[in-house]
């Protein structure tokens, strides 16, 4: 019997040198099978598509004082940078937690963990928020010898255009962390008065032009469903003041930032996770805390502060260690990066 010949079908291609949809941009989706081209993204200072590229990894491993046989806790997992170089150094008869709010991407990174070699002896998951911390100490009721947490949004999230975490791709104004839950940021939007609004672009980005863009943000809120709408209801309202396109982009962000704290109650779970850290080290246990934004880092220089003392912290770093200036010009995402650790007494 003759077998029939395979049909051959050509994979999806591009037209151009430069892709214009995210899905198009197969190379950088494939990394295992196009690690040159991969290569040569990170070379130009930019995070490959579908890729994050783990921050202050040298500072952060010399924060924690990692050394094989320890236990800890990675309390934002994302896309397991940070964990993969921790668990190379923690084995063997060491064990990681690591936890995300993220179920999609918890996923893919577990996946991306156990093709590296880590069992459920080694590593462990959970689909958690980290203000949750303490119920973790079911795998180590005597407590971990390390905590970190990395507050920045992975650009996993930033670079996937249906997460609504953007403004370069239209996509529904979304912005949850945990897209299977909680309302959106068009629903907040549609929820809120004028007040409510302004005042959480004051607190949550310290936005400048908060009074005029909460105003209109809501008597345009149909406009600003979407994340190129919105992006757009805010550059033409500033424009109107004699800003430059380009010089409306800042205020873009700061509001997108704030939103996206608001709809995942950011600054509460934060608050939650810093009380309950002590609790969870052993003595002699480090935490440390990579924040991106100025809110975030007082909250935490305030509790390490506060707990030190108290007596419940034996030490923590006076000033909160920044990426070098290599790492700043190969990854400009990590510029506004500031590692701040603690140890328990």
């Amino acid at each position: 019997m003759t077998e029939k010949p395979v049909k051959h079908t050509r994979r999806v291609r591009y037209s151009g040198t430069h892709p214009r949809k995210f899905r198009e941009k197969y190379k950088e989706l494939n990394p295992e099978k196009y690690p040159d081209d991969v290569k040569r993204v990170i070379e130009r200072g930019q995070t490959p598509a579908g890729m994050h590229l783990p921050i202050c990894v040298r500072e952060i491993i010399e924060a924690l004082k990692l050394k094989q046989g320890m236990s800890g806790i990675d309390c934002t997992l994302g896309y397991g940078g940070h964990s993969s170089r921790i668990l190379s150094r923690i084995i063997p008869d060491g064990m990681l937690i690591g936890i995300d709010v993220d179920s999609a991407e918890l996923a893919k990174t577990e996946k991306r963990i156990r093709n590296s070699g880590y069992d459920k002896s080694v590593f462990v998951s959970r689909h958690m928020n980290f203000s949750q911390i303490k119920d973790c100490l079911d795998a180590r009721p005597e407590g971990f010898d390390f905590i970190l947490a990395d507050l920045g949004v992975s650009s996993v999230q930033l670079d996937t255009p249906d997460r609504g975490f953007s403004f370069k791709n239209p996509a529904p104004l979304d912005l949850r962390l945990d897209n299977s839950s909680g309302e959106t940021a068009a629903q907040l939007i549609f929820r809120v008065t004028e007040d409510y609004l302004t005042d959480l672009l004051v607190e949550n980005a310290d936005e400048p032009y908060a009074k005029l863009l909460g105003k209109t943000i809501l008597r345009r809120k149909k406009e600003c469903q979407t994340t190129t709408g919105l992006a757009s209801v805010i550059a033409e309202t500033l424009q109107t003041k004699g800003l430059k396109p380009a010089e409306c982009k800042p205020s873009i962000q700061r509001v997108f930032q704030a939103l996206r704290i608001e709809v995942n109650n950011e600054f509460e779970a934060l608050d939650q996770l810093l009380s309950s850290i002590p609790e969870c080290l052993k003595s002699s246990g480090r935490v440390a805390i990579l924040s991106f934004h100025s809110g975030e880092d007082r909250r935490v220089k305030k509790s390490f502060k506060g707990f030190t003392e108290q007596g419940i912290y034996s030490e923590c770093v006076r000033r909160p260690v920044r990426p070098s200036f290599q790492e700043k010009y190969d990854n400009p995402r990590s510029s506004s990066a500031k590692l701040r650790w603690a140890v328990r007494l």
